[in-house]
């Protein structure tokens, strides 16, 4: 079987790799739409008067990607990664500006495996999702991963075991895993 041929999304990632800035002109086209798509998966959580959209999530999160020094994209896979991980800490960054001592308050508790079925549900708290998140890449940095791609970037078991390079069952077990330690942490959290 004969290795699969780059997409046109992972040459223009080399290109810009390599310094082509107009790589980098020709890729937004390419990308946006799936950008879009990953900011309204995070932000469908987010509480219902949200005031970040996610033209203004793909944009900020875009103007980082930019601005990384030497990016080192793999795939396509990596560069959306990449994309979802900024998202996340862009509406954690948010989250917190807008004052982390309301925390808790207007939230209706949602587990991330309630998350994961009725995403139009609301009430995340981002808050302490990162901060679970954290806790858990202390101890198995791959379930951190696995968790941060799948809920927030919304990508399938394969797309993740592509990203991460291992095999799906490996990300399957991972998901299963980390679901129930967040689903532990966060409940031992909320009652303190």
């Amino acid at each position: 079987m004969e290795p699969k041929a780059p997409s046109e999304v992972t040459l223009l990632l080399q290109g810009w790799r390599n310094g082509d800035n107009k790589a980098l002109d020709r890729l937004l086209p390419l990308v946006y739409k799936e950008l879009r798509r990953q900011a309204h998966f995070q932000l469908r959580n987010e509480r219902p008067n949200h005031t970040l959209q996610s033209a203004a999530l793909v944009h900020e999160a875009y103007l980082r990607l930019v601005g990384l020094r030497a990016p080192q994209w793999e795939s396509r896979t990596h560069f959306f990664a990449i994309a979802a991980q900024l998202m996340r800490q862009i509406l954690v960054d948010y989250a917190r500006r807008r004052g982390a001592a309301k925390r808790g308050r207007s939230i209706c508790n949602l587990s991330l495996q309630d998350a994961m079925i009725a995403p139009r549900q609301t009430g995340v708290d981002v808050l302490a999702l990162d901060d679970a998140l954290q806790a858990l890449a202390k101890i198995d940095v791959r379930q951190s991963r696995v968790v941060e791609l799948r809920f927030f970037a919304g990508l399938s078991l394969g797309e993740i075991s592509e990203a991460l390079e291992v095999g799906t069952a490996t990300v399957q077990r991972d998901w299963t895993a980390a679901r129930a330690w967040l689903h532990r942490e966060m409940s031992r959290n909320s009652r303190v």
